[in-house]
């Protein structure tokens, strides 16, 4: 079993910038993938970025590429979401996901998620 814990939310004017961490423990969680998707009121939930293990390969939404950036710190078992240039559209709860592989942009076939962490953008 592998349990996530989301932190770095919170409440951001339109153009700033907000670091969103995720960090794992379990069996395992140290080299699992790691994905970070999000989920506005009344919408599907939407992938933003991915990162296999240990580091080299990177996936993003296309509305998030360019502005967001996912990473990780394989010692600290700890994935993390910079997001820059932030805007009202990217109003959501953002969830951390983990499984043993990459998986796909369907949210569905990732295995481990956290609770979520809401994030605001003011315009």
């Amino acid at each position: 079993q592998v349990q996530l814990v989301e932190s770095g939310g919170g409440l951001v004017q339109a153009g700033g910038s907000l670091r969103l961490s995720c960090t794992a423990s379990g069996r395992a969680s140290s080299t699992y993938a790691r994905a970070w998707f999000r989920q506005a009121p009344g919408k599907e939930r939407e992938f933003v970025a991915d990162i296999g293990w240990p580091g080299g390969t990177t996936n993003y939404g296309a509305s998030v590429k360019g502005r967001f950036t996912i990473s990780r710190d394989n010692a600290k078992n700890t994935a993390y979401l910079q997001m820059n240039s932030l805007k009202p559209e990217d109003t959501a709860i953002y969830y951390c996901a983990a499984d043993s592989r990459l998986s796909t942009r369907n949210w569905r076939t990732w295995d481990y998620w956290g609770q979520g962490t809401q994030v605001t953008v003011s315009s």
